[in-house]
């Protein structure tokens, strides 16, 4: 697990013409929770794979399956080492840790839970944790119960003490919270959970990167993690599970590998892992997985460690001397990240406004819908960290947020007699309400604008100053499948004969209202035919603004083209 004695010297600065993507960008990438860049080494060893071994593993005799073969169980070697496992057998591939989960929760939860018994999960788990747990209660008429946090953000352990019981047959918890960063005591916690004779899931997706792991140590019954946020790639992941667990779990996938013997009225299936690894397996996956974990294991771990602190310490420290931003949580122990939230700036609107500044961090629930609403957040900010940054990033981004709140902060103008500066010829900043010609459309007064910054400010602003409608924001217009809330109403109308539409739209977002402010400007007063045979799309890319346009799950543009399409139907 330890990287040897003659390591490479740990160099922050240096590494970084490791990662492509990290040298030939001016992004500053805050995003490592999420997925972490990938180093060359990862890079060249797929290749090398694909272009000079690839082919089908334990399946063939020839030497090309062999090598594949060779290099695909090197891999699992790898991966056992690194989390000191007893056997590679307790090691199963997965496509990353939500499918080991439901794996667990499919295979494990047939095997061993039934009507009242009890599943633990703590407030903090991400949905991957939460969600097969609640299907698995439901099959099987279980009951879910939550570990509460403290007011710092930590795993409330005596409330969790007093929900061990004799029903309790599985705890699963994340080793550390991807939405909070906090390093919950797993030891403990597996501790007390065997005291009474339940079995451990560890989610490590967000550990495995920051600290040593050793299985055998904390004798979980399983851990997983992903290998794209250990800076290997995607696709790939790992479940170690003890032994004679998995000897007795029954498959959850059917196909090739997995078998042993094949006839239509029975069949036999290989012992773990491969009772587990149904189909073609991710093979450069793996390979690539293998050789991530042989880039971090070159550095030692004390000064990996030291350096991530430095810049959660550094981040802490500037962050604060923001106006109006709150850091979420104060945890004990905290790796990986710093989440945050800005009073003058909905997450959201944080989040698109400093992607145009060249910063890349997540912004929303982070998957953890549930600890947000005990928060009593609809999001935060999450700055994470790889090995990859610098405190210079991070002094470049609170520079960038200072301006932000002060720009969000300073109320609108009045209008004036006097002609406005042509906002073609304006920096973002300088745009007030003076720019808000009245004889003009919002499309017009955008067009003028020339450049995609100045059409955001121009959109936030004239969402500040658009009053909250009455009666709009109401449960029955609310729009389903966007991060941020959207509410959406219209009317028809006969005029001459001719059906015509208008639409009302608000957001507690100011870029997403904009954005609806911007819709209804084009379509409002149309035929429900024209509405329907008009294309928004172009005229969103004509003004920089076509990053809203894609069917994402966060965006509330396209949830509200989508709904008003709908609402033109004949």
């Amino acid at each position: 697990m330890r990287a040897p004695d003659n390591n490479p010297p740990f160099d922050p600065q240096q590494l970084r013409c490791d990662f492509p993507l990290i040298e030939n960008t001016s992004v500053c990438y805050f995003d490592s929770a999420a997925t972490t860049q990938k180093p060359t080494a990862v890079l060249q060893a797929i290749d090398h794979y694909y272009r000079h071994h690839n082919a089908n593993v334990h399946r063939a005799a020839h030497s090309l399956s062999r090598d594949a073969t060779e290099a695909f169980e090197a891999a699992r070697e790898r991966v056992r080492r690194f989390i000191n496992a007893n056997t590679c057998d307790e090691i199963i591939w997965i496509r990353g840790t939500t499918e080991g989960i439901n794996l667990v929760a499919h295979s494990y939860g047939q095997l061993a839970i039934g009507p009242g018994d009890e599943i633990l999960i703590s407030t903090m788990e991400h949905h991957a944790n939460i969600v097969p747990w609640q299907l698995l209660a439901q099959r099987c008429g279980a009951h879910l119960r939550v570990i509460p946090l403290t007011d710092n953000g930590d795993l409330d352990l005596t409330a969790y003490q007093d929900l061990l019981n004799s029903r309790t047959k599985l705890v699963a918890i994340c080793h550390v919270s991807n939405a909070l960063g906090t390093v919950n005591p797993i030891a403990e916690v597996i501790q007390q959970a065997h005291q009474i004779g339940a079995k451990v899931l560890i989610d490590g997706a967000q550990a495995v990167s920051h600290m040593e792991v050793d299985v055998q140590a904390l004798d979980c019954d399983f851990y997983l993690f992903s290998g794209h946020k250990l800076y290997g790639p995607t696709g790939i992941g790992v479940l170690y599970g003890k032994h004679r667990l998995l000897q007795q779990m029954p498959p959850w996938q059917g196909g090739g590998e997995m078998i042993e013997q094949v006839s239509f009225s029975q069949s036999r299936y290989q012992p773990p892992p491969l009772r587990f690894e149904a189909g073609t397996p991710n093979i450069a996956g793996a390979i690539g997985l293998a050789a991530a974990i042989d880039y971090l294991c070159q550095f030692d771990i004390k000064q990996r460690q030291a350096h991530e602190q430095r810049l959660i310490n550094h981040a802490s420290q500037q962050l604060i001397t923001v106006p109006g931003l709150r850091i979420i949580a104060q945890p004990k122990q905290r790796v990986g990240l710093v989440p945050f939230v800005i009073d003058a700036l909905h997450s959201f609107d944080l989040g698109a406004l400093l992607d145009q500044q060249g910063f890349a961090l997540r912004t929303g629930h982070h998957c953890t819908m549930p600890l947000h609403q005990q928060l009593g957040l609809e999001g935060t900010a999450r700055l994470s960290f790889g090995l990859y940054n610098q405190t210079e990033e991070i002094d470049r981004l609170v520079t960038v947020l200072k301006q932000l709140v002060a720009e969000a902060n300073t109320p609108a103008l009045p209008s004036t007699s006097q002609s406005p500066q042509p906002a073609s010829q304006l920096d973002p900043g300088q745009i007030d309400s003076a720019h808000f010609i009245p004889e003009q459309s919002l499309l017009q007064q955008l067009r003028a604008l020339g450049h995609g910054k100045a059409c955001y400010t121009l959109l936030m602003k004239k969402a500040t100053t658009c009053p909250q409608q009455p009666g709009l924001r109401q449960d029955i217009n609310l729009l389903h499948g966007c991060t941020s809330k959207v509410w959406l109403d219209h009317q028809r109308q006969c005029i001459d004969g001719n059906q015509q539409l208008s639409f009302r739209i608000d957001s507690d977002t100011r870029i997403i209202k904009g954005l609806g402010l911007l819709l209804c400007d084009l379509l409002n007063g149309m035929s429900p035919e024209q509405i329907l045979s008009t294309q928004v799309e172009p005229v969103f890319r004509e003004l920089g603004l076509e990053r809203h346009l894609s069917a994402s799950r966060t965006n509330g543009l396209h949830a509200m083209i989508e709904a008003i399409r709908v609402l033109a139907q004949p």
